[in-house]
């Protein structure tokens, strides 16, 4: 049976995030005759599959058959869709109780149409670094926690690209291929909240790694990319980088002088890049901690990973 929406949530071994998504869907304030949920596993996820099972609605649950990110699950979600909108949001979000109703209010019939909602993130008073990143997503242009677009529009640009293996720029990916198929992008005041996630300490150390995929919307989008992300490593990695290389290159050669200016300017660029990270985010003893020891590493693992992504798509980022 034809629904007027589809929900697609791509989702892994995270029940008790995603059981607070499907309790939020469950109180939509449209027809419940008149949508579906379809959740994909990125794999087989017994409890997940039995977390489904206790919910009464229209819920569909699916697997990957290995992990593959949620850009593949997301693509064997819409492609099982039977709504004539595919909306998109993430396990660790609550979507407003009228999300879908706003989502099909601005729907005109149009074959191909895409729309972009608002994502509200709510931060501490001193929030931490990690807390100030994720904010970031209120301010971003399109993103899957919270947008939809009818089927066709899916189908004309191929839905998402597999190759973005975690959750990092296919969202991005999406909303280029609209942009260049010129395919209508509407903001809409349908409203999802992101909470944010307890975090490890160190946590913007593993994050660093997705940078790679960096390289490869650029390699894709070049131009897009340099107007509306332009998010290559920044001048004072290179510096940080450069500076720790002079100081042991100064310790090996014997050259004192130069170990110690290096070390020093080092040092400096260290403490700028901890100062800025710091400037509007938590004083806790741990925290500063964690900000100091950090932006020591950042850089190369930064750097690294850009290089690294440079190497796997083939294209000069730096």
């Amino acid at each position: 049976m034809e629904k007027k929406i589809s929900v697609v949530i791509p989702t892994f071994k995270r029940v008790e995030l995603l059981k607070k998504c499907l309790l939020s869907l469950n109180a939509q304030t449209f027809k419940d005759s008149d949508y579906e949920v379809i959740v994909v596993s990125d794999g087989p996820d017994e409890e997940t599959q039995r977390l489904i099972s206790s919910f009464t609605g229209d819920i569909i649950y699916l697997h990957l058959e290995k992990k593959k990110g949620p850009a593949a699950a997301r693509n064997l979600g819409w492609l099982k869709a039977s709504g004539l909108l595919v909306a998109f949001t993430d396990d660790d979000c609550l979507p407003a109780s009228n999300w879908l109703e706003l989502i099909w209010s601005r729907y005109q019939g149009e074959k191909e149409i895409a729309y972009s909602g608002k994502v509200i993130v709510p931060i501490s008073k001193k929030p931490t670094d990690y807390e100030l990143n994720t904010a970031n997503l209120e301010r971003a242009d399109f993103i899957t926690a919270n947008c939809a677009c009818s089927k066709e529009a899916l189908i004309r640009v191929g839905g998402f690209d597999e190759r973005f293996e975690q959750a990092w720029r296919e969202d991005s990916d999406l909303h280029f291929k609209f942009l260049i198929h010129n395919i209508p992008l509407m903001k809409i005041e349908a409203e999802v909240v992101h909470p944010v996630r307890p975090a490890v300490w160190g946590v913007s150390l593993r994050e660093q790694r997705k940078g790679m995929y960096n390289a490869l919307l650029y390699k894709k989008y070049p131009s897009l990319y340099q107007s509306k992300i332009a998010a290559k490593a920044p001048w004072n990695y290179y510096a940080i980088i450069l500076t720790f290389a002079g100081m042991l290159g100064g310790l090996l050669t014997g050259s004192i002088l130069l170990a110690k200016l290096c070390f020093w300017a080092w040092l400096f660029f260290v403490g700028m890049f901890t100062i800025k990270r710091l400037s509007a985010t938590s004083r806790r003893f741990d925290h500063v901690t964690e900000m100091i020891v950090t932006s020591i590493f950042i850089p190369f693992l930064s750097v690294y990973w850009q290089f690294y992504g440079s190497l796997k798509y083939r294209v000069l980022f730096i």
